[in-house]
């Protein structure tokens, strides 16, 4: 294991804060403790002051963005920059190096564009999928938005961060498209077409001239992004959400192969939604209440109860359908007829939904492969839970799937002895994530630190049989990174290379996911 960077906190001058505030105004950043507090990591455990920072500035445009950095290159003040900074799981918008002045781009909030006749949209990072969503409502829902379960994020923070929707333009992060970014001495690139002033095809060509910029503004710290295209999708003739039960727990790898041929076939496309019963039950609360994730575990005799008892089943599938009714009629039969194979099964039809009936989507399961984004399941969170997600990426087979749900669930329990939570995300025909929000009471030390340690433990683990995280936590983000280990660590050395090219006195985002700059490394 390497020996990681552990800086020392970073004290703001009072000169240095009295620039930024000069900047945005008084108004716009928060100074005291007390205020500094309404915008850290909500699971944090309370009294650990391990990620505070010195301030948070919320600057209104990219004028007043390239100031702040300029500030902070001028006077060597890391910045940890988010965009509405509701990462929640993986840090919120907490910064890896205490005393950061922390940057929210929550005022830089317009959409720039929606573009009708090729369906996108350029939006600012404070644009959330809620206000995108009723942007395009008001249009007359013409062109869909491929959401994630939560409509609270950013459009573009949570893309950034390769956060996961549902749409057809969700498989293989498929809608962002050309970025606008502010560079560590205050400097605007655009990437892509965008390098052409004026071009008509920045946001509707994904390359350009020379090598590929976009991908290396996701996870990084290379630079902060103020604009974006995003790709929509044109209302199909028909919509159908559907719900497919796996009744126990031994079929899941049958019903991953299952998916995995649907999917190649082009059966099923987008991002299915695989979630075992304790994190299903968030979408029928009428037969679960309240997340129980952070409650003492559940026996299995228990939960095979209650998954007759609900017919939710002990996993359960959330996909759709997307295209002319005729085709979705074939589609749905073919289906049912692959689904069929695990015994005890069922697929059910939500319903059609075409121009006419459009408004009458009602439920989350309805709503959310339809591009209507909501808060639903943050109502069925007590507000003492908190969780860290631990996200490996997995060959899609049943086999390997299962083999690390198995591995995560045992560890999970042992240790925590809390439920364990689990959805599975097949990103594409070949490959899928494995999330588990592993759900703490975050008003006690000792069960966040039991967590976070059982999080350590499987990212060597798990490490140590070749998989690694598509995603880390702050506070795990460094080990998350050793495990990424061929060639001593030639993948590090490459990204450090960048970082020291691009940011060399270390302002942005210093040790994020891993990338320290060189002040940071050589002490």
């Amino acid at each position: 294991m390497s020996d990681f960077p552990n800086p020392a906190p970073f004290a703001l001058s009072d000169s240095a804060r009295d620039e930024l505030i000069a900047v945005v105004g008084r108004d716009h950043v928060l100074v005291t403790e007390d205020e500094r507090d309404t915008y850290r990591d909500p699971y944090w455990f309370k009294d650990d002051r391990s990620y505070d920072s010195s301030a948070v500035v919320f600057p209104g445009d990219v004028d007043e963005l390239q100031a702040v950095v300029r500030i902070a290159n001028d006077h060597e003040i890391p910045i940890w920059t988010s965009s509405q900074g509701r990462n929640n799981g993986y840090g919120g918008p907490s910064a890896r190096v205490a005393g950061s002045v922390l940057v929210s781009l929550r005022r830089m909030n317009k959409i720039l564009e929606i573009n009708t006749e090729l369906a996108y949209a350029v939006v600012e990072p404070g644009v959330r999928w809620l206000d995108l969503y009723d942007a395009l409502h008001e249009l007359g829902d013409e062109l869909l938005l491929s959401v994630p379960d939560i409509g609270w994020g950013s459009v573009i923070g949570n893309s950034l961060d390769n956060g996961m929707t549902y749409l057809p333009l969700g498989a293989d992060f498929a809608a962002p498209c050309g970025l606008e970014v502010v560079l560590a001495d205050g400097s605007l690139l655009r990437t892509g077409m965008g390098a052409i002033p004026d071009n008509p095809s920045w946001h509707i060509y994904k390359r350009g001239l020379g090598p590929v910029l976009d991908p290396l503004f996701m996870q990084s710290n290379y630079g902060i992004v103020t604009r974006m295209g995003v790709w929509l999708m044109r209302r199909p003739r028909a919509y159908t959400p559907l719900y497919l039960s796996i009744p126990r727990e031994n079929q899941l790898g049958q019903a991953i192969d299952i998916i995995r041929e649907l999917r190649l076939d082009g059966v099923i496309r987008g991002v299915p939604n695989i979630q075992n019963l304790i994190t299903m039950g968030t979408q029928f609360p009428e037969h679960m209440g309240m997340f129980p994730g952070a409650d003492a575990t559940w026996s299995e005799d228990r939960l095979d109860a209650l998954a007759d008892d609900t017919g939710i089943g002990r996993w359960g599938v959330r996909t759709a359908l997307w295209g002319d009714p005729d085709v979705l009629r074939l589609q749905v039969a073919r289906i049912r007829e692959d689904w069929a194979q695990i015994e005890g099964s069922r697929v059910d039809d939500l319903g059609t939904f075409t121009s006419e009936n459009w408004g009458e989507l009602s439920s989350f399961m309805e709503k959310i492969s339809a591009g209507v984004p909501s808060l639903d399941m943050m109502e069925q969170m007590p507000d003492w839970v908190g969780h860290v997600g631990f996200s490996p990426i997995v060959p899609l087979t049943g086999r390997q799937v299962v083999e690390v749900v198995e591995q995560i669930k045992a560890r999970v329990i042992e240790q925590t002895g809390a439920n364990f939570v689990c959805a599975i995300f097949p990103t594409n025909d070949r490959s899928a994530m494995i999330v588990s929000a592993m759900s703490f009471d975050k008003n006690n030390e000792a069960h966040v630190k039991a967590t976070f340690d059982t999080v350590r433990q499987l990212i060597v683990e798990l490490g140590e049989q070749g998989y690694g995280e598509y995603r880390a936590h702050l506070d795990v983000m460094d080990l998350a990174s050793d495990q990424y280990s061929f060639g001593d660590h030639a993948y590090r050395r490459f990204t450090e290379a960048i970082k020291d090219a691009v940011d060399p006195k270390g302002i942005l985002s210093p040790g994020r996911h891993g990338v320290w700059p060189a002040k940071y490394r050589e002490k």
